[in-house]
């Protein structure tokens, strides 16, 4: 058995109370443009803005050049798979501009697993702490996301893919009453069926300990807080991060209104799971009515 080693019997402790996910919300956002294009009738803004670390944020904010009233909102996170080219907050950028023509508000974040190297880079003892700042960061974003002055604070989604679903369903325990409509893709039930991954193996009580620690983070303990806005989960019929079991107990977690679909394609599903979630979304927040 691998003993535990001091930073992680310090990281223990220092999470052995309930997870803290306060923040000073009065922080100014100080939303700078880097860039931008158009797409016909849409907007897409390279943005920054000032995160609760002291730096600085990358999103895209998608939206159409001409609004008629208030719009949803609908905030984007990625998924991490580091050797796609949309590990990034590139993934559904098409997808924000197709809703766009719909009459949407998209904001598209980048994350810590942004960066290609950062499950490789990151130290275990860190894992507790650094996905209760991820969570704030999600809370910071979706308050810039409702404040936009375009957007209609009734009408806002969420959509997470891979980690995007699992942070989201945390953001769920916490925010579920902001947000009308949750789509989470290809997560799994515990932080900890990743984290594992790598080196070095955790066998035995480590192992366990380990899971223990993060299991007050885990999305199975927070997702059900989403009702009564519905969830929409989809998974793969085969997918080696998210087994059949795992997606579904997932679902069970989830209060009602909820539903599950199956694809094809892997961690990645197919373009028929985006199709279907376009509609779903275009039906939830009442697109083009």
């Amino acid at each position: 058995m691998r003993m535990l080693s001091a930073a992680f019997l310090l990281a223990f402790a220092a999470a052995a109370a309930a997870p803290n996910f306060d923040f000073d919300r009065k922080r100014p956002f100080d939303v700078k443009r880097v860039g931008g294009a158009e797409r016909g009738d849409v907007l897409i803004e390279d943005i920054t803005f000032a995160n609760i670390s002291g730096r600085r944020t990358a999103a895209y904010l998608v939206l159409p050049k001409i609004t008629n009233g208030k719009s949803a909102g609908i905030l984007y996170v990625h998924w991490y798979e580091p050797e796609k080219p949309t590990s990034n907050r590139t993934q559904f950028l098409e997808e924000a501009v197709a809703l766009a023509r719909k009459g949407t508000v998209s904001l598209l974040v980048e994350t810590m697993w942004s960066d290609p190297k950062w499950f490789g880079l990151r130290k275990r003892e860190n894992d507790f702490a650094m996905s209760v700042n991820q969570v704030k960061e999600l809370r910071r974003a979706l308050d810039l996301l409702c404040a936009h002055p375009a957007v209609d604070k009734d009408r806002v989604a969420y959509v997470g893919h891979d980690f995007g679903a699992m942070y989201g369903a945390v953001l769920a325990g916490l925010d579920g009453k902001r947000v009308r409509a949750w789509a989470l893709q290809a997560g799994t039930t515990r932080f900890s069926d990743w984290f594992l991954y790598g080196q070095p193996r955790l066998e035995g009580d480590a192992r366990q300990k380990f899971i223990d620690w993060l299991a007050p983070l885990d999305p199975i303990h927070h997702i059900s807080a989403a009702a009564p806005s519905p969830v929409l989960f989809q998974f793969a019929h085969e997918d080696f991060h998210v087994p059949v079991e795992r997606a579904k107990l997932f679902y069970e977690k989830a209060a009602e209104p909820k539903e599950i679909r199956w694809y094809g394609g892997g961690h990645g599903l197919d373009e028929k799971a985006v199709e279907d979630r376009k509609a779903w979304l275009t039906e939830k927040l009442r697109l083009g009515q």
